[in-house]
């Protein structure tokens, strides 16, 4: 089997501690190339990963390497430049969530990759944990019945990152973009990804740049704090084309206890995926059933599909047209926030 070239868009901390170490385990890809606006910081991580070029810019990166595919893992902001350019060349993408800064990016992008006819995927590993994967089978297979309700939450009571993510230039927001993108897309790839159609919400910035003592923070690689302008929390209700809605908590800081959880509920039956229980009917009575799957890693689940796409021709699972819904329920959120109101999607 011959190995598929990669290139590694941004050198950051998805990067290393998420994408690249996968690559590094696999003997069926070669590791071509990394790049990053901090030219060090990518040598560094070519020296660590054994990468054998390091560029300091994308374009120069896709101007002299040629290619399979790119794994885009810069800020927000710079996936829409990226994945175009790679598309142009004719380079599969694998684009690390969100899809873009906004809907006019997702859908440059969508154009891009259309008119070259390269593979695209979005990165959401939380539709590669087992736990996922088996609750979506359920739902397919009809033991739920008809999905119309899912609520989600990732609520940190005191986790806002330092760096970039608070740079509505350089992120597009806060934890609406950063980890609510993870906990839509979760519930509603378990609610077999209905089309939504409109969305009341409310975003609040009333903690902001907190000075409070003994609790962690993820800090990018680039830890200067250059702008905070980003919502702390936001929650909301998306409804969808089939009558279902959903309901969503999100925050980076938030005066409430911490949680991490997803429901979905049907006719037949429901799910909650931590813990990962069915509740149901047997024999005419309430059933709790607690589900167990193997361990895996997500984001080796992940890029394997991303690669099992590139050699086969295969759709992704997280497509281009997921991607650019997903960016459309994003900004929805935020435009019905400032409006105070509901807004169509």
């Amino acid at each position: 089997m011959d190995k598929l070239r990669i290139g590694i868009l941004g050198a950051g901390n998805i990067a290393q501690n998420a994408h690249l170490p996968v690559y590094e385990k696999r003997d069926d890809v070669e590791l071509a190339a990394v790049c990053d606006l901090n030219l060090d910081r990518a040598k560094a991580a070519a020296e660590k990963f054994g990468i054998k070029r390091a560029y300091g810019s994308a374009e120069e990166l896709l101007e002299n390497e040629a290619l399979d595919a790119v794994d885009i893992c810069v800020w927000n902001r710079s996936h829409a430049p990226c994945a175009i350019a790679a598309a142009k060349k004719g380079v599969n993408i694998l684009c690390e969530k969100p899809m873009a800064w906004s809907v006019e990016h997702a859908l440059e992008m969508k154009r891009a990759v259309e008119t070259s006819g390269v593979a695209f995927m979005m990165a959401l590993p939380n539709r590669f944990k087992p736990e996922y994967r088996l609750g979506r089978q359920l739902v397919d297979e009809g033991r739920l019945g008809e999905v119309y309700y899912a609520k989600t939450a990732m609520i940190r009571r005191r986790g806002t990152p330092l760096g970039w993510f608070t740079d509505t230039a350089k992120s597009g927001g806060g934890p609406v973009i950063d980890i609510g993108v993870h906990v839509i897309d979760r519930a509603w790839f378990l609610m077999g990804c209905p089309k939504p159609v409109r969305v009341s919400a409310m975003t609040s910035s009333r903690i902001g740049d907190y000075k409070t003592q003994g609790v962690s923070r993820w800090v990018a690689l680039d830890s200067d704090v250059t702008a905070f302008d980003t919502e702390d929390s936001a929650a909301g209700v998306i409804h969808f084309e089939n009558g279902a809605c959903l309901l969503f908590e999100v925050s980076w800081a938030l005066n409430a206890p911490p949680q991490d959880y997803t429901q979905v509920c049907g006719a037949k039956a429901g799910l909650t995926m931590d813990p990962f229980m069915l509740y149901g009917e047997e024999a005419g009575h309430l059933s709790d059933a607690r589900l167990t799957t193997l361990p895996a890693d997500p984001f080796e689940v992940e890029i394997d599909h991303f690669l099992h796409c590139i050699r086969t021709g295969e759709a992704p699972s997280a497509s281009l047209e997921h991607g650019v819904t997903m960016q459309r329920m994003l900004e929805g959120i935020y435009r019905s926030a400032a409006l105070g109101r509901e807004v169509q999607i």
